[in-house]
């Protein structure tokens, strides 16, 4: 049996073979890293919008960065006692209900699951980021999100996007003005 190379091959057996490499390659490419699926068997892999390349460690794990899921509130006078008139706050107010996050609260939780006015939020981190943005997960279906856009990326929800409801960054004063 003679022994064949690449130069020695047809030019169709040479393209079959690139192409199964090639082939090969993607597949292995397009794969979530088998971690993954230990960590997050509800989120279904197959369904996204995105190349799971582009998905990388932020460094802490699932729920690394806790979110707060049962926020506290104080009235404006009693944060008063604690905040800076010139403090920034996160201002939500959705049908007639206003909250104010207080932003040195939130550098050390980045996500806030909380109802208002009927609407209820229910999200946590998943440790991952895509071109430095977080990726967090709904954790009724566990699909993942791109937390700047609010596209759905990975799982059921891949290809949907969040409602986004305005919020404003104002100092403290301002919403204890308006909603004393």
């Amino acid at each position: 049996m003679r022994k064949r190379n690449a130069r020695t091959m047809t030019p169709v057996r040479r393209g079959a073979m690139l192409l199964a490499v090639a082939l090969f390659a993607w597949s292995a490419a397009a794969q979530a890293d088998p971690r993954w699926r230990g960590e997050w068997p509800r989120t279904d892999f197959a369904k996204r919008t995105v190349v799971l390349e582009e998905i990388v460690s932020g460094g802490p794990p699932r729920d690394g960065i806790p979110a707060i899921d049962r926020p506290r509130f104080v009235a404006a006078a009693e944060a008063g006692r604690w905040l800076d008139p010139r403090e920034p706050v996160i201002v939500f107010e959705h049908r007639g209900e206003a909250r104010a996050y207080p932003l040195q609260i939130l550098m050390f939780h980045e996500i806030v699951n909380d109802t208002v006015g009927g609407a209820v939020l229910d999200f946590g981190t998943t440790g991952k980021l895509r071109k430095s943005d977080l990726v967090m997960y709904d954790r009724q279906t566990e699909s993942w999100w791109q937390q700047f856009t609010g596209q759905g990326i990975v799982g059921r929800y891949a290809g949907a996007t969040l409602t986004q409801l305005p919020a404003t960054i104002v100092a403290f004063s301002e919403f204890r003005s308006a909603y004393p």
